[in-house]
């Protein structure tokens, strides 16, 4: 996987986030190679471009966050999943990780910190991805 760019799906419902967040993905050489703003269009976006990360709100039109990780998971076990929430709710996102997602951010974070922890996320999945 090192030697190619981390192909990341990306999905909220709020377009504004979903522009930070991609910047984000961008400036940190990752690309976006697709978008949705609700739950049924995440699976979808999954299926057609098989990601190596898959950022998610948790909460969407349609089908929710968890709804989501656990149709994708069920049926791409080895799937790599980051949470996105604005607040830390924190029974769901728990719910989440205990469900397979690999980590969660806070949207609300300042943009530093939200690099930080991506640039961090990546590392720890194509290190496990290195060692299997």
């Amino acid at each position: 996987m090192a030697s190619r760019a981390i192909r990341v799906v990306l999905v909220d419902d709020e377009i504004h986030i979903r522009y930070l967040i991609r910047s984000i993905i961008r400036t940190e050489g990752y690309e976006v190679v697709g978008e949705a703003n609700n739950g049924e269009d995440a699976i979808e976006m999954y299926r057609k471009h098989r990601p190596d990360l898959i950022l998610m709100d948790i909460n969407l039109p349609l089908k929710t966050g968890d709804e989501v990780l656990s149709e994708i998971l069920k049926e791409f076990p080895d799937a790599k999943a980051v949470m996105l929430t604005m607040v830390a709710d924190t029974d769901t996102v728990n719910r989440c990780l205990q469900m397979g997602a690999v980590d969660y951010i806070l949207k609300n974070n300042p943009v530093d910190e939200i690099r930080r922890m991506l640039r961090e996320i990546v590392a720890s999945v194509t290190q496990e991805e290195e060692a299997s």
